[in-house]
């Protein structure tokens, strides 16, 4: 169980989501500081934050961030993400300069196909001992 320091946010994904369990293990090698705790949609910890910060969507339709009590959700939460990686992922961010409507139309489009051209798994991803520690219970 991790214990947030009230540094880090947290990142609500699609634990069954190949393509979400990918882009957790992308954030993780990216976030030597480990600014970002994770936690699947289907966990009882996700229900917790949804409830704690009045979040009504659904986790299996998007990836959700809460940083400094507030929540990103859909490209904003990967823009969000990405501007805190190491290496020049911070330079996605201007990506915002294309408009809010287009690019979640884009993350709707990937996000609807991600199980057919990534795949599924039937349960949520188990952290490695290593990175358990970067996983909110």
């Amino acid at each position: 169980m991790t214990v947030d320091n009230g540094d880090s946010s947290v990142v609500i994904f699609d634990g069954t989501c190949n393509l979400c369990n990918g882009a957790v293990n992308f954030i993780i090698k990216r976030d030597p500081e480990a600014r970002f705790l994770f936690t699947p949609g289907q966990s009882d910890a996700a229900s917790r934050l949804a409830s704690q910060h009045k979040i009504h969507e659904s986790f299996d339709e998007t990836f959700v961030l809460i940083k400094e009590n507030q929540c990103y959700y859909r490209s904003d939460a990967v823009l969000e993400i990405a501007s805190q990686l190491t290496g020049g992922w911070r330079f996605l961010r201007v990506l915002h300069l294309i408009p809010f409507g287009l690019r979640d139309w884009l993350y709707s489009l990937l996000a609807s196909h991600r199980y057919g051209w990534f795949g599924r798994r039937d349960v949520c991803m188990t952290p490695t001992d290593d990175v358990a520690r970067r996983f909110v219970n």
